[in-house]
């Protein structure tokens, strides 16, 4: 199964960083903006966060995430692009590091239970199992054949 959603594209970092996207991404030669390794940092960070959310999510449980979690990966996948566009063209800073930084670890935190993310429909991330209940995104369901030996079954012997 091949992932190709970017969790943040270009448009998205045009609308909220023009400026500092120019600035950026500014070819060495040219001085225009390099749109295709934009494109690419995009995706490397969402291949990261993907990466780093599979420890709790599946990729089905990624792709059905409700509004509010995909804008807030998506605002962590904006930061995480900046930081990559910055080292790709060898323009870093430390505000980028830092937000790179924290963006890195807010999503560390939700794999580890401080935090999480909404999924719509079934799946780990809140589905449900007919007879067993609410099942939560770090709880564990076992599936296991029905008991040999049971009181009752003990009894008659």
């Amino acid at each position: 199964m091949t992932i190709t959603t970017a969790f943040a594209s270009l448009a998205d970092l045009l609308d909220r960083h023009p400026e500092q996207l120019t600035l950026l991404a500014a070819d060495e030669t040219t001085g225009t903006r390099d749109d295709g390794r934009v494109e690419r940092a995009c995706e490397d960070a969402s291949a990261e966060i993907r990466g780093i959310l599979f420890a709790r999510y599946s990729a089905a449980d990624l792709a059905a995430l409700d509004p509010d979690s995909a804008a807030i990966l998506r605002v962590y996948a904006m930061d995480i692009a900046l930081y990559r566009i910055s080292v790709s063209f060898a323009r870093t800073s430390e505000i980028l590091k830092e937000r790179y930084d924290a963006s890195v670890a807010r999503l560390t935190a939700i794999t580890k239970g401080a935090g999480g993310l909404v999924v719509l429909g079934s799946g780990s991330g809140g589905g449900t199992d007919p007879g067993v209940g609410p099942i939560s995104s770090g709880g564990v369901v076992i599936e296991a054949p029905e008991r040999m030996f049971t009181r009752e079954r003990f009894g008659r012997l």
